[in-house]
Order: structure tokens, then sequence, then C-alpha cells
């Protein structure tokens, strides 16, 4: 009997492995939550942009703004701003705790993102199991996770400039500040691009972000 058991136990094991949540259910929470938040501010941020643009031959569309003036949305802007803060840092301590976020974004190499990066392009890459990250979507999502640190830094440095003047002058100045703001909301708009059109071609990845299997 013992024997039969022992027998057993690997087959028992993958088959819970592969009844396991694809992601646990703070995961997926937070991730909405995120997304909601990033682009409430991105679609609002267009419209601040547009009050006063960096660049004056550059304006963003107002039917894509939120907002409908300035007050409208400075007030969109910074209620996703704290939704934002307090989520990603939910999120963060809970990766980092659970052990999830080192397990689940190393190891990486540039060797790794490039072989993978030619596999995407090709159709080769495999999605089978979405557990497992690839190189090029383990560069994208801790890319993401700077880039959202980068937007809040850099915003409160354009809106509280007095009270951090550090910050401001490690940005290069308020001018400054705003610059690298601007460019890492693209960096931002870019990701989602690109996940949205890989959501598009591996639709069980949206089934198990909403599910979690």
């Amino acid at each position: 009997m013992s024997t039969s058991h022992a027998r057993a136990r690997p087959a028992e094991t993958l088959h819970q492995r592969r009844d396991a949540p694809v992601h646990p259910a703070w995961v997926r929470i937070t991730h909405w939550l995120n997304a909601l938040a990033a682009i409430t501010m991105m679609l609002s941020g267009w419209q601040i942009y547009d009050a006063s643009p960096i660049f004056s031959s550059f304006m963003f569309p107002p039917k894509f703004a939120l907002g409908g003036w300035l007050g409208g949305a400075l007030q969109w802007h910074f209620a996703a701003m704290w939704l934002l803060l307090f989520n990603g840092i939910v999120y963060l301590v809970l990766n980092v705790a659970s052990g999830r976020f080192f397990r689940t974004f190393f190891p990486l190499s540039p060797r790794a993102v490039i072989r993978d990066l030619a596999s995407a392009l090709t159709g080769k890459l495999s999605h089978a199991d979405l557990r497992h990250y690839n190189a090029v979507q383990k560069l994208a999502y801790l890319v993401v996770i700077i880039d959202l640190i980068v937007l809040v830094l850099s915003g409160l440095a354009i809106w509280k400039s007095v009270q951090f003047p550090l910050l401001r002058e490690l940005m290069g100045g308020y001018d400054s500040a705003r610059v690298v703001h601007f460019f890492a909301m693209w960096v931002l708009f870019a990701f989602l691009v690109v996940h949205l059109v890989m959501v598009a071609l591996v639709p069980r990845s949206l089934i198990a972000m909403l599910r979690g299997r």
C-alpha cells in the first residue's frame, strides 16, 4: 500500500499543479485596480497636458481626454493617483512577501529576451502554460512597474514642487520633471497597446485574469 501511495504522489502533484490557480485572487484584484487607476490617470493627464502643453506643436485630441476641463481633470487625476499608489504598494508588498515577485520575474537575461522576442516575431513562442512568463513578458512587466514608480515620483515633483525640492532637483527641475512625466506616460501607453494586442492573440490570458484559472 505504501508503494502504491508513493507512486501516486507524482501524478497527484501534477494534477494539483494543473488545478492550481494561474493567478491568485489578490493578483487579479490588484491588477484590475491598477489598470483602472493607470488608464484614468493617463486620460485625465492628457486633459491636464492640453491646458499647458510642454510641446506647443503637440496636443491630445479632446475626445480622448478625461475631465472636460482642467479642474475636472485634476480631480480625476488625483483620485486615481491615490488608488494607484496604495494599490501598487499592496501589489508589491504581497508579491515580495509571498516570493511570487522573484519566482515570476526572475531569472532574466538579455539572451533569453532576444531568444523569446525572436520566437514571438516568428509565431513560435509557446503560451501553453500561462503560469510561466516568457522573458519578454518578464521584461515588459518589470519595465512597467518601474515606469509607474517614475510616473508617481515625477508627478509628486510637479504637484508638490515646493514640498519635495530634492525630488524636483533629482529630476532636473520642475520643467524637466514634466518632461520625465510626459515620456513615462508614453511608456505606459506603449505597454497598454502591446498588452491588449497580446490579450487578443492569447484570449485565455484574459480568462485567467478574470477567473484565476
